[in-house]
């Protein structure tokens, strides 16, 4: 199973704060032994939503609304993509984390990742090897040469 980690943004991470160098150093740490024990795939920190912007669909129409944005506890700070046996398994390294907002009250969402066989039998074993396989082709071309279709 593959789960969504979600550091929730705060009032620091929204203002721009950067983490300190022994944050980072703990996280690398905790990282590393993510990577050791086959759990991570995926990590990143996010910049402040004051860098970003929303597209909100109604119908066909599409509205852009840039940042920054309100509500701070609906905002992600950071994520990783995680490997684990089970949602129990996902809680347990959570727990272990440091403190991603060290000073401040802190949240880490976890969410499961679906996976193709979630959407059987719509999602049959030949649509999944095509799309696989178109995704496999796409990744390897260089950005200006993809077709969007």
């Amino acid at each position: 199973m593959r789960f969504m980690v979600i550091v929730k943004a705060t009032k620091s991470s929204e203002a721009g704060t950067l983490p300190s160098e022994a944050l980072l150093a703990e996280m690398g740490k905790f990282n590393e032994e993510l990577i050791k024990a086959g759990v991570l795939l995926a990590a990143d920190g996010l910049q402040a939503s004051s860098k970003g912007a929303r597209v909100k669909f109604a119908g066909e129409k599409r509205t852009v609304i840039d940042g920054p944005f309100a509500e701070t506890k609906e905002l992600v700070a950071g994520f990783w993509l995680w490997k684990c046996a089970s949602l129990q398994e996902a809680i347990e390294w959570v727990k272990r984390c440091p403190n991603p907002m060290p000073g401040e009250e802190a949240e880490i969402e976890i969410r499961q990742v679906f996976e193709p066989e979630d959407f059987s039998p719509a999602f049959s074993p030949e649509l999944r090897e095509e799309v696989a396989e178109k995704f496999a082709r796409e990744m390897h071309t260089p950005v200006e040469k993809r077709q969007l279709s």
